[in-house]
């Protein structure tokens, strides 16, 4: 997995221990949850007309805050891109 999750996702793995054996696994559970509901929100804000960028720049924000607080670094990466295509109400990019 390098080069996709950062130490985040490593602190995650070091939270989780005999009290807690599912740790991991519950938080990667709901961060997939969460991503489809906002991949939905994004694809819906995608095709509406005109594009509204600031409600959509929200959906990109609460997607790269989600994937940071896992450690998914490519996500958070690409999310910051879109965002700055975003404030450039760039639907091309």
């Amino acid at each position: 997995m390098q080069g996709y999750l950062d130490d985040q996702f490593i602190q995650l793995e070091e939270l989780q221990d005999d009290t807690n054996p599912n740790f991991v696994q519950e938080v990667v559970t709901l961060f997939y949850n969460d991503s489809a509901r906002l991949i939905q929100n994004i694809e819906q804000a995608l095709n509406s007309r005109p594009i509204d960028f600031c409600k959509l720049d929200d959906y990109m924000h609460q997607f790269k805050g989600s994937s940071s607080s896992i450690g998914a670094k490519k996500v958070t990466n690409e999310c910051t891109a879109f965002r700055e295509y975003c404030n450039a109400e760039n639907a091309e990019g």
